[in-house]
């Protein structure tokens, strides 16, 4: 189970770096939507927040803070490379007792949260796609099946 986890870690770890880098793409970040880069700094807070929590940390991130984009590359490898530390290291049956943003308290296994760290950043990049599409900018393809397909 493990070994999917990190092949889906890095896919979507793959597909948002291929975002980021629209975002860099010339000149075309003048015209980037500012929802899109709300929703990718989104999605990369949350992921920090899930790893802080099955680290037994407060969160110290605030869930809707937005990024610069020359910033997005550095914060999406740095989580990338915790949650593949947590994933080599943590046991997928242990539950995680947390609180959430408004400080409610909920207890979740390991490995609910790892999937949960996935499945939200895939619904988020099919938001941007869409934010992009507004914009008539091509969005970056991230679909599961053409990342295992360039793979094979």
């Amino acid at each position: 189970m493990k070994d999917f986890f990190k092949e889906l870690f890095e896919y979507s770890h793959h597909y948002n770096l291929e975002i980021i880098k629209k975002f860099n793409d010339g000149d075309l970040h003048f015209i980037v939507p500012e929802r899109a880069v709300e929703l990718l700094s989104h999605t990369l807070n949350a992921q920090k927040i899930w790893n802080e929590r099955m680290e037994g940390k407060s969160d110290n991130v605030k869930v809707w803070e937005v990024h610069e984009v020359e910033n997005l590359e550095e914060i999406e490898n740095t989580n990338h490379a915790r949650s593949l530390d947590l994933l080599e290291n943590e046991d997928l049956g242990r539950i995680v007792e947390y609180r959430n943003s408004k400080g409610e308290s909920y207890r979740s296994s390991v490995q609910d949260i790892f999937f949960h760290i996935i499945n939200h950043s895939t619904y988020h990049r099919g938001q941007i796609a869409t934010e992009f599409r507004k914009q008539n900018i091509d969005p970056v393809v991230s679909d599961f099946v053409y990342y295992k397909l360039k793979k094979d």
